[in-house]
């Protein structure tokens, strides 16, 4: 038997089948490119996702014949927002997590509610990246297409819809939207009522891992399997991710390292103090009934990417990239560098959507690996603060289970487990987001009795990168002059513009 996981990004889609031991029979994934149709808006035509959903399906379903796939799984990136008509149709583009365009919907959302009001009910503090300012955004401006919808839909629900299935969402899914509340599992009235939605406008929340139900004839030839296969509601891609890499119990931690760098930590209670809101942290609903997670993150990798298409040119893929040879002529010890790796902002703690990168440091000795490994080092530096965040705001934890591209550099690897002083452990499977999806259908259908015994059948380490005093203490004074250009050039945002309501 086989369990079909599908993780469905704003820019790719991965798809892969695992048999019940956690082997990976079969990987697929398809990019598609989001639409900007006006400075800091990004759309995708709804239609996408489902079209390269089933295509994935059918090309991996078609190869396990000798392991019949026994239960499909959706998960997916949070944020993005789909509005659709009574019969199911979408009325208009996706729009996605990194639209900007509601930056003062949601600054009117935090002053109506109160910053702290907003974090303790929600977890999360207000950015235009969640879905709850965007529907506010189309409230205001395009009445049509809110008025004229039936409901507003994850990606992850859109899909579901479209297979004939309800429309649940799974809570940490749900959590996303800005509109729930952490602590009861529920829409939050008070904020529904700002944009004037009941709840049932929004998809259904439950718990990851339910199932959604079977699929009906014509449902699964889209996905290419049998008829009466159930589907499982899978959730948060950062949160099914941590599931995939064995964090399944208080205490531990799963670090995703690829365009963004995101630290997420679980816990038997939510961490909804003032540590946590001064730095802006995350904390709501696991995929593991009864547990919670807390997450920080920042783009780091994208500063990687920005070096890669410096030096290699901007039409390669990340594995084009002759990283290799600049990390094998890397210069020994500290570069003296201090690269700031927010090309496009900074996240945690300040959030500061002006903060750009940085390099001091540049003599004319300077070479392409004294910049790569400057990178690392800044990455690096800027984890370490995340991590500093999560721990003061009560997340207690010595190790990190990591996945994503950036594990491929032992140097960047080195860096962050001695400016963390945490050990890394690197699993096996680095398709963490899809393994984590496989592990909920697999409990599902009672092939294993709940995520632990899951993950001791499913999971696997590799290696793991122990932490290194010695190189933190020489690497001290840089790190220092780090954070003192940090503070020079990173600030909390304390301009907004007004917003009426109307």
């Amino acid at each position: 038997m086989s369990f079909l996981s599908i993780d469905v990004g704003s820019s790719r889609c991965k798809a892969a089948i695992f048999s019940a031991s956690g082997e990976m029979l079969g990987l697929r994934s398809a990019t598609y490119a989001a639409h900007y149709p006006r400075p800091g808006f990004a759309e995708l035509n709804a239609d996408t996702f489902l079209d390269v959903v089933t295509a994935l399906a059918r090309e991996l379903a078609s190869i396990a014949t000798t392991e019949p796939v026994q239960a499909v799984c959706f998960s997916s990136h949070g944020e993005t927002v789909i509005p659709v008509s009574a019969s199911g149709q979408a009325l208009g583009p996706a729009i996605l997590n990194m639209d900007a365009r509601a930056t003062t919907e949601a600054a009117w959302i935090e002053d109506e509610i109160g910053r702290r009001e907003l974090f303790m009910l929600t977890g999360h503090t207000s950015h235009a990246m969640y879905s709850m300012p965007k529907l506010l955004w189309l409230r205001s401006h395009a009445l049509e297409i809110f008025d004229s919808a039936s409901k507003f839909l994850s990606v992850t629900s859109f899909l579901l819809l479209q297979l004939g299935l309800p429309p649940l969402v799974d809570y940490s899914h749900a959590s996303r939207f800005m509109a729930f509340d952490v602590s009861r599992r529920i829409w939050s009235k008070d904020l529904l009522d700002l944009v004037r939605l009941s709840p049932k406008a929004l998809p259904i929340p439950v718990q990851a891992g339910t199932v959604a139900g079977r699929l009906d004839s014509t449902a699964a030839s889209m996905l290419g399997v049998a008829p009466g296969t159930p589907v499982v509601v899978g959730g948060h891609d950062q949160v099914i991710g941590a599931v995939g890499l064995g964090v399944i119990e208080a205490g531990l931690a799963a670090g995703s390292f690829g365009t963004y760098e995101c630290i997420t930590v679980a816990s038997d209670q939510l961490l909804l103090n003032d540590a946590a809101l001064h730095s802006s942290l995350n904390s709501y609903p696991s995929a593991i009934p009864g547990q919670f997670v807390t997450i920080g993150y920042f783009p780091g990798g994208i500063m990687m990417q920005w070096l890669g298409n410096l030096l290699f040119g901007p039409q390669k893929v990340e594995e084009e990239y002759h990283f290799d040879d600049l990390e094998s002529a890397a210069p020994a010890g500290p570069t003296g560098l201090l690269i700031l790796p927010h090309l496009i902002g900074s996240c945690n703690p300040e959030f500061d959507a002006l903060a750009r990168g940085a390099i001091s440091g540049l003599s004319f000795d300077s070479t392409r690996s004294h910049l790569y490994k400057g990178i690392q080092e800044g990455i690096a530096s800027e984890l370490a603060i995340i991590t500093e965040c999560l721990e003061k705001a009560g997340s207690a934890f010595r190790d990190i289970n990591v996945f994503g591209g950036g594990t491929r550099s032992s140097l960047g690897l080195r860096l962050r487990a001695a400016f963390t002083q945490k050990r890394l452990h690197i699993m096996s499977c680095q398709e963490s987001v899809c393994l984590g999806g496989a592990m909920l259908a697999s409990v599902a259908v009672g092939v294993h009795s709940n995520l632990k015994s899951a993950a001791q059948a499913m999971v696997r380490e590799k290696e793991c990168v122990p932490d290194d005093p010695l190189l933190a203490q020489e690497y001290a004074p840089q790190i220092a002059g780090y954070r003192q250009l940090r503070s020079m050039l990173v600030h909390r945002p304390n301009q907004r513009n007004q917003y009426t309501g109307e």
